[in-house]
C-alpha cells in the first residue's frame, strides 16, 4: 500500500503525528509511507528510515507576487513529484484547505480527513474522499491516531505512545557537551513560544532557576533558538544565583538534551513536544490554549493553568487586550516540578554537593 502522510507544520503539529507513522508501519510493514511536509519544518523527519520517501514544499515561496515565473516553475517541480507516485491513501492530518488541496493534487485514490467539527477550515472537506469523526476534546495525539484507526482500519496504540525520531551520533555529542557544562544535573528552561500569548514572564523563568538551585542543587539550561538570544538575556540577568546557562541547539540536538534532562519546564510550543517524544518529564505552562489539547498525553505530566478565569474557553488568541492567563506565581510552577519531579524535601547542600561551572 502507498501511503501519503500530509501534515506540513509546524514543529509540534509534526512531532503530534509520529505515533501515527509508527502504527502505520507496525500494522502494514510493507506499505510505502511519503510525508509532504513544509521545508522549513522538515529537519525533524529528515533520514527517518520509517519514511519511503519525504518530500519538501514552500508554499509561503508560492505565494510571493514579485517572482511569477520562478514561482511558477516551484510549484510544478513540486507538483510533479507530488505525482511521481500513484498513491493508494492519502491522509490529511492539517485539516486546512491548502493540505487537503495537495492530497487532491497528489491524485491519491482515496484522500482521509478528519470531520467538519475537528476541521480548522472546515470547507476543506470537500476536497477530501471521506472524512470520520473523531472526539475533539481530546489530546491532539490520539485525535491524529483515531483518524488513522478509522481510516485504514488498523490497531493503534491506547498510551505508551513512540515518537520515531532519529539523530545522529553529531547530536549526541551536541546534547553531551551542554550537558556537561550543566554538570549532568539539569532542567531545561524554554521561555519562548510562537505567539507572544503563550510567553511565560522571562523574569519568572529567572527566579524559577535559583529556586531549583537552592532547593535541589538543580542547574537550569534555558534553551532557545538563535533569534531568541534577547529572551534568553533577561531570563540570565533575572537570575541572582548564577547556577544558569543558556544554550541554542540544533532540534535534533535539543531532542537528546531533553533525554537527559530531570525536567522540562515551558509554553505551549514546540521544544516541549520533542520533550515530550523523549520522554522527559513534563511541566507544561499553559495561557490561551489548553493543556488537554495540545499538552502532553503522558498522564504523570502537569499542566499549569489558571483554573480561576473564565476568558480561556476556547481563546487561541495570538494578541490580547486582557492578557493575564499567564500571569501565574513562580511557586505554582515550583510545586508542579516538585510533584512531577517526586522530590518535596530540600537538598542540604547543594552549594557543597555540586561543582561551578
Amino acid at each position: 500500500m502507498k501511503i501519503l502522510i500530509v501534515k506540513l507544520s509546524s514543529i509540534g503539529d509534526i512531532v503530534h503525528t509520529l505515533p501515527v507513522l509508527s502504527a502505520i508501519r507496525a500494522s502494514i510493514a510493507n506499505a510505502e509511507i511519503t510525508w509532504v511536509v513544509e521545508k522549513k519544518s522538515a529537519e525533524i523527519l529528515r533520514n527517518n528510515p520509517l519514511i519511503s520517501k519525504l518530500i519538501e514544499i514552500d508554499t509561503k515561496s508560492l505565494r510571493k507576487k514579485d517572482s511569477f515565473g520562478k514561482n511558477f516553475s516551484l510549484a510544478t517541480e513540486q507538483l510533479r513529484e507530488l505525482r511521481s507516485t500513484k498513491f493508494d491513501v492519502a491522509l490529511d492530518f492539517q485539516g486546512l484547505f491548502k493540505s487537503a488541496a495537495i492530497a487532491k493534487l497528489a491524485k491519491a485514490k482515496k484522500r482521509f480527513g478528519f470531520g467538519k467539527e475537528a476541521l480548522r477550515e472546515p470547507a476543506s472537506r470537500f476536497l477530501l474522499s471521506k472524512t470520520f469523526p473523531v472526539e475533539t476534546k481530546t489530546n491532539i495525539v490520539v485525535k491524529n491516531l483515531a483518524l488513522v484507526e478509522k481510516a485504514l482500519q488498523i490497531e493503534v496504540p491506547a498510551d505508551n505512545f513512540e515518537f520515531p525520531i532519529w539523530t545522529s551520533e553529531n547530536h549526541q555529542e551536541e546534547a553531551a557537551e551542554i550537558a556537561h557544562k550543566a554538570n549532568e544535573n539539569f532542567v531545561i528552561l524554554n521561555p519562548a513560544t510562537s505567539w507572544v500569548t503563550k510567553l511565560w514572564h522571562a523574569e519568572k523563568y529567572g527566579q524559577l532557576a535559583d529556586k531549583l538551585w537552592e532547593k535541589h542543587g538543580l542547574v537550569s539550561v534555558i534553551t532557545t533558538a538563535p533569534n531568541e538570544k534577547t529572551l534568553a538575556e533577561k531570563v540570565l540577568k533575572s537570575s541572582k544565583s548564577g547556577k544558569i546557562i543558556s544554550s541554542t541547539p540544533s532540534l535534533k540536538g535539543f531532542y537528546e538534551l531533553a533525554k537527559l534532562a530531570k525536567v522540562y519546564v515551558g509554553g505551549d510550543t514546540g521544544p516541549m513536544f520533542l520533550a515530550v517524544a523523549a520522554k522527559t518529564p513534563i511541566v507544561g505552562i499553559f495561557g490561551p490554549t489548553e493543556w488537554w489539547r495540545n499538552g502532553s498525553p503522558n498522564e504523570a505530566d502537569i499542566g499549569v493553568e489558571r483554573t480561576d478565569i473564565g476568558c480561556r474557553i476556547n481563546c487561541h488568541r495570538r494578541t490580547c487586550s486582557n492578557w493575564i492567563c499567564m500571569d501565574i506565581e513562580v511557586e505554582t510552577v515550583l510545586e508542579a516540578v516538585e510533584k512531577r519531579l517526586g522530590q518535596k524535601s530540600k537538598v542540604e547542600s547543594p552549594m557543597s554537593e555540586h561543582k561551578n561551572f
